[in-house]
């Protein structure tokens, strides 16, 4: 007793002892589960926020985007002032060129008029210093003299610059519309090369929509010609086989032609033989009706003819036997219920 409940024992500390094993096991798995969930939230919440960065980073590089369209566009328009600039100071250098040839030419017409004017006025005090005897107003006609170049250089100051500011208004005008001119002109070149490039693109597409229907084209006929030399070798299998047939048939017909010929011949030797029986039989029974006669009158006739054809009840008198079969097996195509009716033979 005491070693059996011994064992009992034991057996349910073995069992608890398992127990506190699974149950440490299934502590162990729950914090692990924990411990990933955990890390699962703390993933979860890093992927929203690398999700919140990469649509961050995303915007920030639309609007770098936006940005670089942008400044291109403004270095565009900028390179377009700059070129009108250039354009501009290109005609107003040429303007400045051509004013200050005319102003050179008008200061050199300014200065021979005052040559021209000194040389005057050193005649006119030569005449008046041979002349002082006389005793003119020198200093009235000094200046008087005075006053007429100071008139003259005045106005031909006055004519320069209406001159000049003319011309010059002219220049700005011409300016004005050989700019606008340039800037039509600047216009219509980007647009031809939008429009050159546009076309380039689409004779390229074109070129490669051509090579493909050229690829095509090729092989449609490759196709088309493997298919007419398929045709043409069924067609010279079929003209062949339709020619043997021809002969076939021919040969057949012949044969036929042959076989009727040989039929037509034994019809006419049945029809013979058939009437050469057909005499034979009415001869056998005329044979037998004279027989029958003797019989009924006569009785030692009766004995006699029954010691000759071996008693009354005998049949008739037959052919050899080979003919009279060979003749049954030829008359059996044409009517064998005559022939069997006609001579009794009977096939062995």
């Amino acid at each position: 007793m005491l070693e059996t409940k011994w064992s009992l024992l034991q057996q349910q500390k073995m069992a608890r002892s398992n127990m506190d094993m699974f149950e440490n096991y299934i502590n162990n798995l729950r914090q692990q589960l924990e411990t990933l969930g955990q890390e699962k939230l703390k993933l979860e919440a890093e992927l929203g926020n690398m999700q919140g960065l990469v649509e961050d980073f995303k915007n920030k590089y639309e609007e770098e985007i936006n940005k670089r369209t942008e400044m291109e566009n403004e270095c565009v328009l900028i390179k377009k002032d700059v070129d009108e600039a250039y354009m501009n100071k290109v005609e107003l250098e040429y303007l400045l060129e051509g004013l200050t040839d005319e102003i050179n030419f008008l200061r050199q017409l300014y200065e021979e008029e005052i040559r021209e004017l000194q040389s005057q006025i050193s005649d006119t005090s030569v005449v008046l210093s041979m002349d002082n005897s006389r005793s003119l107003d020198m200093d009235g006609i000094i200046a008087e003299v005075k006053a007429q170049y100071e008139e003259i250089a005045n106005r031909s100051r006055a004519e320069a610059e209406s001159v000049y500011q003319i011309k010059y208004a002219e220049l700005q005008m011409l300016a004005g519309k050989h700019g606008d001119d340039l800037w039509r002109t600047k216009t219509e070149i980007s647009e031809m090369n939008r429009n050159i490039s546009r076309l380039q693109a689409e004779i390229k597409g074109l070129k490669g929509q051509r090579a493909s229907l050229e690829a095509a084209i090729a092989d449609a006929e490759h196709c088309g010609e493997q298919a007419l030399e398929d045709a043409q070798a069924k067609q010279q299998e079929l003209e062949t086989a339709l020619q043997q047939t021809k002969q076939d048939m021919a040969k057949q017909l012949r044969e036929y032609q042959e076989l009727m010929n040989v039929k037509l011949a034994l019809d006419i030797e049945f029809a013979t033989y058939r009437k050469l029986l057909e005499g034979e039989e009415s001869q056998l029974e005329s044979r037998m009706q004279n027989i029958s006669i003797h019989t009924k009158t006569t009785r030692g006739y009766a004995g006699g003819l029954s010691s000759a054809y071996g008693g009354p009840h005998k049949p008739r008198p037959q052919l050899q036997p080979g003919l009279q079969l060979w003749l049954c097996h030829g008359l059996q195509l044409l009517q064998p219920h005559q022939l069997h009716q006609g001579c009794g033979c009977e096939e062995d």
